[in-house]
């Protein structure tokens, strides 16, 4: 196979300036001051931000008029322009293109179930890891995303959720999953400062459970080691798509370099740290990773390393233009969740979304 770069950290071309939500709440009341106002208004700011969830000067009004537009647009730059918003499974997924202010293209897609409501969130614009079934991967990596603006798509999301743009009326947000554009432990700084925005209470965040916040990885293994020993609720999510070395070495890259017994025994020390259950993902492609044998050394392998803090996803092939790979058939499917189910490993089919809108797992490319 020919060897593919891996691309750990974009260049920090293209960043945002400074944003409220890039500073902590001690470096947003020196922000404040530094623009000569009293340091409180940096909670009033972080309460319209993160409980109102509106960057409109006009609707501040506890903030003297002279101040709202300086306050606005030195520590509220706009982040994003929404290019357009495409629905599909009627009104109930929502998938929005986001244009940067250096032109950058992001996609996120907010989804509603029955009992909750879940936002898609991009960690980079593209992708380094190379996957070759997905769009995003295929596309290439063009740079890291700030905090701010991995933020900022929740917020307007779950403005979105609260103002009634998902089919069957307003509702509350209550779920993030950092599994759209991109590798979210490639950016790690930035995403694990992500997640406590999203998490920490208003003011200082937007107040979503930590248990209700996913974070997705291919197999960065030092960064699933670092991710374990920082204190969060989050659930871990490693797509892992096949469990030999033979395969993943083509189907997820980055294994040449942390193979499958190196990103299992990682998973299994964040689930020993956090006592949180593992979520294995697993597309099922036709022919190539749907055989009875993979689904008997997956289950085997996952009960050796995670016993009963381990759950598996599967996914039903997304088609990505140009792909010669197709999902696999139904019964192939039920009789691969049967083999790792009777291993005695959780494994259920992933409710798959936004199809038409190139909106599901593996779709997101961004294009203008």
């Amino acid at each position: 196979m020919t060897s593919l770069p891996l691309v750990f950290d974009a260049p920090k071309r293209g960043l945002p300036p400074r944003h409220l939500v890039d500073l902590s709440a001690e470096e947003r009341q020196a922000a404040v001051v530094e623009l000569g106002e009293r340091p409180f208004r940096a909670r009033q700011l972080s309460n319209h931000y993160f409980g109102r969830l509106t960057v409109d000067p006009e609707a501040m009004t506890d903030i003297p008029a002279a101040s709202r537009e300086r306050l606005v647009g030195e520590l509220m730059p706009r982040l994003f322009t929404e290019v357009r918003a495409l629905t599909c499974d009627e009104g109930a997924t929502r998938k929005a293109l986001l244009r940067a202010h250096d032109g950058t293209l992001v996609e996120s897609v907010l989804m509603r179930y029955p009992d909750r409501a879940t936002v898609c969130v991009s960690s980079q614009a593209g992708c380094g890891m190379a996957c070759p079934f997905c769009a995003t991967g295929q596309g290439g990596l063009t740079r890291n995303l700030s905090t701010a603006e991995i933020v900022e798509q929740v917020r307007l999301a779950a403005a979105a959720a609260r103002d009634g743009r998902l089919g069957g009326g307003p509702v509350r947000l209550s779920n993030v999953v950092l599994m759209g554009m991109g590798e979210p432990l490639a950016n790690y700084r930035r995403v694990i400062a992500a997640v406590h925005r999203i998490c920490d209470p208003a003011p200082a965040g937007l107040g979503i459970s930590q248990r209700s916040v996913t974070v997705s990885t291919v197999g960065l293994v030092p960064a699933i080691h670092k991710l374990a020993d920082e204190g969060l609720a989050v659930t871990l999510a490693v797509s892992l798509h096949t469990p030999d070395d033979e395969l993943r070495d083509t189907l997820v890259p980055v294994n040449t370099r942390w193979k499958v017994a190196e990103v299992l025994a990682a998973a299994r020390h964040y689930a020993e740290r956090t006592g949180r259950r593992v979520s294995i993902e697993y597309a099922l492609i036709r022919d190539i990773n749907d055989q009875p044998w993979r689904a008997d050394l997956l289950g085997q392998l996952l009960h050796q390393y995670l016993g009963a803090l381990v759950h598996v996803n599967v996914i039903p092939l997304n088609p990505t233009p140009g792909s010669q790979w197709d999902a696999s058939p139904k019964p192939v499917e039920r009789e691969f969740v049967r083999r790792v189910n009777a291993a005695g490993v959780p494994c259920t089919v992933r409710d798959t979304r936004g199809q038409e809108i190139a909106a599901a797992c593996g779709q997101l490319a961004a294009q203008g």
